[in-house]
């Protein structure tokens, strides 16, 4: 019960002091994707065969609004295969603003959102061209507006930015704090050395994993993903498995939104085994 409690105080002390730097980040954010959301679905929807690389370009930003956003224009066929892919592999989520928010250096930064950019452009370009040579040709439909597909997922666009800011903050901190105090919990009662020893001396188990994690659609799974990273649980193998599967709620609108179940599968796989592919090539080499 003492080291519960233990777990407890220091999970909350090293929790609080990202708060205010959560929320600048976020106050950005929110201007950014407030003033330019529509910009981006005009763009991305006219960007025609050049779809992946904008879309893996929008999709840097973080937060799951775009990618969201995205799913419902490939819902209305409005945006290619392989530029709904490229968007999702791309997308940060929670990752950059708590990365910030832990003072992360810049050098640590850019290398991940320039490997999650590559990615999502080659692996986008790749699935358009296999779609083309045997896919079958898109029907049109009809799409959402991205505060639709944003009010759909909790993104709160359509509220003031500063309240929005800080309720999103405040979810964050709600996830950091559960996912430090679960991890302290862990470690002290299991010990760091026989959990992630054990994951990481089996082959591709820790982007099998984290992977996985990453499909969540929540952006708990980038908190939890990004957390344990920057303490030194996770090597850049998995990290980068389960940040380039992280799309935020942007999967589960797909399901929700796009009525071909295939298509949906083959969306979830190919950035599912994706992730998984380059997370494992980033271990062996980084």
């Amino acid at each position: 019960m003492e080291l519960i409690l233990e777990c407890v105080v220091h999970s909350l002390k090293h929790s609080v002091v990202l708060l205010p730097f959560l929320y600048l980040s976020y106050l950005l954010m929110e201007f950014i994707e407030h003033k330019g959301a529509d910009k981006a679905q005009r763009l991305i929807a006219k960007s025609g065969k050049a779809g992946p690389a904008v879309g893996a370009l929008l999709g840097i930003a973080p937060q799951c609004g775009f990618s969201a956003a995205a799913t419902g224009l490939y819902s209305g066929r409005v945006i290619s295969f392989g530029t709904l892919c490229a968007v999702f592999l791309s997308t940060s989520d929670e990752m950059l603003p708590i990365m910030i928010s832990r003072g992360t250096p810049i050098t640590t930064i850019l290398p991940i959102l320039g490997v999650k950019l590559c990615v999502g452009m080659l692996v986008g370009f790749a699935a358009d061209l296999i779609v083309r040579k045997f896919g079958s040709k898109h029907k049109h439909g009809s799409h959402e507006h991205i505060h639709e597909m944003c009010r759909s997922g909790h993104c709160h666009c359509d509220r003031n930015i500063f309240l929005s800011a800080l309720t999103h903050s405040l979810q964050i901190f709600a996830f950091i704090y559960i996912a430090t105090l679960g991890i302290s919990i862990v470690i002290e009662t299991v010990g760091a050395d026989n959990i992630f020893g054990t994951i990481t001396r089996i082959p591709m188990v820790g982007e099998l994993v984290a992977a996985a994690v990453g499909l969540i659609p929540n952006c708990a799974s980038s908190v939890v993903i990004t957390q344990l990273y920057l303490d030194g649980f996770i090597g850049s193998g998995p990290m980068l498995a389960g940040l380039l599967c992280g799309s935020g709620v942007g999967m589960l609108v797909l399901f929700r939104t796009n009525r071909n179940l295939r298509e949906n599968l083959c969306v979830l796989a190919t950035v599912y085994c994706t992730s998984v592919l380059f997370g494992a090539l980033c271990g062996l080499f980084v």
